[in-house]
């Protein structure tokens, strides 16, 4: 699927979908991604981006924890303007970036890249490598990777789109260029229609 049609395909959804109750992604508390986090042992200055973060509450938990420099991207404005507005005034602390993730540039290094929403909806080889070269270039040396993917246990669809599983060795070899492997576990999401999802989550640390 092309950029403008994945962003169109984004669009509808959250334009047409109470993203509390009617989206199987949604966590109204993000504790597993907040742990992951904090175990990297970063200070509240250091930069984290959340990719596809859409109007996901893992950007008021960690605004609660006292973190200064958080972006979120998503290919969806709708998406990010949900968020904004749950905010209010504090979204004025956030950098907001409306992107498709393999076409991001910035200037900016991030010392935590934090992905539980993009990478298993990578389909196609040259898409995925495109993805491990945006990561490793914008994340700093020694900076952290953090991807909570469909695990092989997992669904094969999610939001009407193909998806790809990851055993923790096929992630290992996907990243294992420019990134070390810290820990993989399997998590069970219940989305809010009571079906569960299995997710592979892992930290990487950016080789320096």
């Amino acid at each position: 699927m092309k950029s403008n049609q994945l962003k169109q395909h984004w669009e509808t959804i959250y334009k047409t979908k109470d993203t509390t109750k009617e989206v199987s992604w949604y966590q109204d508390d993000p504790h597993t991604s907040v742990d992951l986090i904090l175990s990297t042992g970063i200070n509240k200055d250091s930069n984290i981006i959340d990719i596809g973060g859409g109007d996901s509450k893992l950007v008021d938990a960690l605004l609660k924890l006292g973190f200064k420099n958080i972006s979120v991207l998503d290919i969806s404005p709708t998406a990010l303007t949900k968020a904004k507005k749950r905010l209010g005034q504090t979204a004025n602390q956030i950098s907001w970036i409306e992107a498709d993730v393999l076409t991001f540039r910035t200037d900016l290094r991030f010392d935590v890249w934090h992905d539980r929403a993009t990478f298993h909806f990578l389909t196609k080889r040259k898409d995925i490598d495109s993805y491990v070269e945006t990561a490793s270039q914008l994340i700093k040396p020694g900076g952290y990777l953090i991807i909570s993917a469909f695990s092989t246990n997992g669904p094969t669809q999610c939001s009407g789109l193909d998806i790809t599983q990851y055993s923790e060795g096929l992630l290992k070899r996907t990243f294992a260029k420019k990134f070390k492997h810290i820990k993989s576990f399997e998590q069970i999401h219940k989305t809010p229609f009571d079906t569960k999802q299995i997710f592979l989550c892992t930290i990487f640390k950016k080789l320096k």
